[in-house]
C-alpha cells in the first residue's frame, strides 16, 4: 500500500487544522480571489492545476481566473494538457479564422478521441464562446490563442502535416506518407502495438518521422502562407518524433515515457513564448500532476519531473505562478478503464490525514491558500502530506491504494483553492447512462 500520509513527529491534524485556519482565506465568492491576482502581480506564467479530469467546477474557476488574467493583465494564450491538432481548430476558431462558420459546440464535438469529455464539454463552450467575442474586432497580434501541450496526437498529427503539405509541397508529401505508412499498422490501439513491434524492432519508424521533421524544417522558409499554420506544421512534425518516442518508451515502464511527455509540453510551451514574443504572458490549464512542481512529491524518489517543475527552473526570471485545485468530496466523470464509457462517479470523503480532509475539518467552507502565508509555519514545510489525484480512469474503491500523492504542499504550488464538494462536468457527447445531451446548455462561465 502507497504510504500517502508521511509526518513527523509533532505535527497532529489539531495543530495542522489550525495553520489552516490562520492562513486560508474563505473563498465565498470569486471576488475573494482578489489576494490570488496580487500574488500573480507581473508573473508571465501562471499554470492552473485541477486534481481530476472530470470536474465542472475546476473548468469554471479556472476559466473565471483566466478571464481577468486576459483583460487585466494581458495575457496573450492559453496551453492546456490537449492534443495539438484539436486544440489548434479551437484556436482558429476562437480567433474568428474559421470560415466553416462553425459554432464553438461543432469545433468542440469534434473532439473524439477518448476521454473526449476532456475538452468536449458544455463548460469549455461557454468559455470558448467567450474567447471568441473577446478576441472580435482585435488585430491578429492582440487575439488570445488556445493551444494544445500533449503529444498523443501521433496520427492526427501526420494527418495534419498531410493535409497541409498537399496545398504547399507535394515533394514533400511523399515524405510524409512514407512516415504515416510506417505507422499505419498499428493505429488501432493508440500506440500500444507499436510499442511491442518497437521490442523487436528498435527503430521501427524513427528514421521515418526525423527525416519528415529535417524535411519540413528545410522549407519553412518557403512556406509562408500563413505564418501560425507554418509553426503548427512544425509542432506536428515534432509531436510525430517526440510521439514515437513516447511508445517506445511506454512498454519499459517506469519514469522515462512521463518525463518525454512532460518535457515535450513544457518544450512546446517554451517553443508558443517564443513564437508569439519573450514577453508574452501565458496561461496553462493542466493536472495536478503535471502543474504542481515534482520536486515537492514522492515524484522527485521515481525520477519523475513535470512541466511545473521545469517552467520554475527555466522561467525563474519571469514569474511563474502555479495554482492547484482540490476538494473533499463529490462527483466526477471519469472511466473505470482506458477507453471504457464515461460515468458520472461517486468521489467519497476524503481520506483521514490527507490534505483534503485536514482543509475540510478547517471548516467546509471554500478557502485559498496562499503559500507564502503557509510555508512561515515550519511544520508544513518538513511535513508530505497525501494530496488526492484522480485521472480519467478512477476506481474509488481502490483509492487509498494510488490517489492520493505524498505532497509538501507550500512547496508544490505557490497558491491552492479548495473547493469542499464538485460535482461531475456536463460531457458533449453522452451523459452518463448513454442518453443524449440537448442542444443547449443553461450555464455562463
Amino acid at each position: 500500500m502507497r504510504q500517502y500520509f508521511t509526518k513527523k513527529a509533532g505535527l497532529s491534524d489539531l495543530e495542522a487544522v489550525s495553520i489552516i485556519n490562520r492562513n486560508a482565506v474563505p473563498l465565498e465568492s470569486k471576488a475573494d480571489l482578489q489576494p490570488l491576482f496580487d500574488g500573480i502581480g507581473n508573473a508571465q506564467i501562471v499554470m492552473l492545476g485541477e486534481a481530476s479530469h472530470g470536474t465542472h467546477e475546476y473548468y469554471t474557476w479556472r476559466a473565471h481566473i483566466s478571464k481577468r488574467l486576459i483583460e487585466e493583465k494581458g495575457f496573450r494564450f492559453i496551453a492546456v494538457e490537449g492534443d495539438w491538432p484539436d486544440c489548434y481548430r479551437v484556436n482558429r476558431f476562437i480567433k474568428n479564422y474559421n470560415i466553416e462558420d462553425k459554432g464553438s459546440f461543432q469545433v468542440l464535438h469534434a473532439f473524439d478521441r477518448w476521454p473526449t469529455w476532456m475538452w468536449a464539454n458544455w463548460e469549455m463552450v461557454a468559455f470558448s464562446d467567450w474567447l471568441q467575442t473577446n478576441n472580435r474586432g482585435l488585430s491578429s497580434e492582440k487575439k488570445v490563442g488556445f493551444y494544445g501541450l500533449d503529444v498523443y496526437s501521433l496520427w492526427e498529427s501526420m494527418e495534419s502535416i498531410m493535409q497541409y503539405l498537399k496545398k504547399v509541397d507535394t515533394g514533400a508529401l511523399k515524405v510524409a506518407e512514407k512516415a504515416f505508412r510506417c505507422f499505419e499498422p498499428y493505429r488501432k490501439e493508440e500506440g500500444t502495438s507499436y510499442a511491442r513491434a518497437s521490442q523487436f524492432v528498435p527503430e521501427l519508424c524513427e528514421n521515418a518521422v526525423v527525416d519528415l521533421l529535417k524535411e519540413i524544417q528545410q522549407k519553412l522558409p518557403i512556406y509562408n502562407s500563413d505564418h501560425e499554420n507554418v509553426f503548427s506544421t512544425e509542432q506536428n512534425a515534432l509531436i510525430a518524433v517526440n510521439a514515437e518516442k513516447y511508445y517506445r518508451a511506454m512498454i519499459k515502464g517506469g519514469p522515462h515515457s512521463w518525463n518525454i511527455r512532460d518535457r515535450h509540453m513544457a518544450d512546446t510551451l517554451n517553443r508558443l513564448i517564443s513564437f508569439h514574443g519573450e514577453n508574452t504572458k501565458v496561461i496553462v490549464w493542466a493536472h495536478n500532476t503535471h502543474v504542481g512542481d515534482a520536486r515537492a512529491t514522492d515524484m522527485i524518489n521515481e525520477g519523475m519531473f513535470n512541466i511545473g517543475e521545469l517552467a520554475r527552473m527555466q522561467h525563474k526570471d519571469k514569474g511563474v505562478v502555479l495554482v492547484g485545485f482540490g476538494s473533499y468530496k463529490g462527483t466526477v466523470i471519469a472511466g473505470r478503464s482506458w477507453g471504457a464509457p464515461m460515468h458520472s462517479i461517486g468521489v467519497p470523503a476524503a481520506t483521514k490525514g490527507s490534505w483534503e480532509y485536514l482543509l475540510h475539518k478547517a471548516g467546509k467552507e471554500n478557502k485559498l491558500l496562499m503559500m507564502e502565508d503557509l510555508a512561515s509555519d515550519d511544520l508544513f514545510m518538513e511535513n508530505h502530506i497525501g494530496h488526492r489525484a484522480i485521472g480519467v480512469v478512477y476506481n474509488p474503491q481502490y483509492e487509498q491504494y494510488g490517489n492520493y500523492v505524498p505532497t509538501v504542499l507550500p512547496l508544490r504550488y505557490d497558491a491552492f483553492i479548495y473547493l469542499d464538494e464538485t460535482r461531475a462536468l456536463y460531457p458533449l457527447h453522452i451523459q452518463p447512462g448513454g442518453e443524449a445531451l440537448p442542444d443547449t446548455y443553461p450555464f455562463g462561465v
